[in-house]
């Protein structure tokens, strides 16, 4: 996976996946496209964070400071993000995708996350999504474990929605 690639060493890592029965460029183009604030628990978990009103799809994310270090089409797409997520402002860090590997400042945590795709031999297709966290320091990995003890759970319900939504569009039942 291209995901070791920018973040091989976390702290913290969360992982869903799911089986779609739809041809590979169908599915990777709903995930890639899709408008997760379609259903009202999503909206709902990002306006209870605070995060900014853009769109809430991948185009939208970038806008919101995560940075687009890989888009393989119908293989994987990784999306990178800094920040102080344990704060009221998030203290998002702007960086370039050149720049997300090697950043080491501490204070900080960067967050990875991830959307692969793998035709299985009956047709279908396999999406996973992870979530991984590496902290540059011991403090930050203190504030940042009991800030992931309240969200990591909301995380993982808006990761799940965002597998069901993209089967659901994949599979043509919205």
């Amino acid at each position: 996976m291209l995901i070791d690639q920018f973040l091989p060493e976390y702290e913290v890592s969360a992982r869903y996946e799911t089986d779609i029965d739809a041809p590979i460029e169908t599915v990777y183009q709903a995930a890639r496209y899709l408008e997760m604030g379609e259903t009202p628990i999503v909206r709902w978990l990002y306006r209870l964070r605070g995060l900014p009103n853009y769109s809430l799809n991948l185009d939208g994310m970038l806008k919101s400071g995560f940075v687009l270090l890989v888009d393989n089409p119908c293989q994987e797409i990784v999306f990178g993000l800094i920040g102080r997520f344990w704060s009221l402002t998030a203290g998002i860090r702007p960086i370039s995708a050149n720049d997300f590997p090697s950043f080491k400042q501490a204070g900080f945590a960067k967050a990875i996350g991830n959307l692969t795709f793998t035709q299985r031999e009956n047709g279908r297709v396999h999406v996973t999504t992870e979530t991984r966290v590496h902290c540059t320091d011991r403090q930050s990995l203190r504030y940042f474990r009991l800030y992931w003890a309240l969200i990591g759970p909301f995380s993982g319900i808006i990761r799940k929605e965002w597998l069901r939504l993209i089967r659901q569009r994949a599979e043509g039942k919205k």
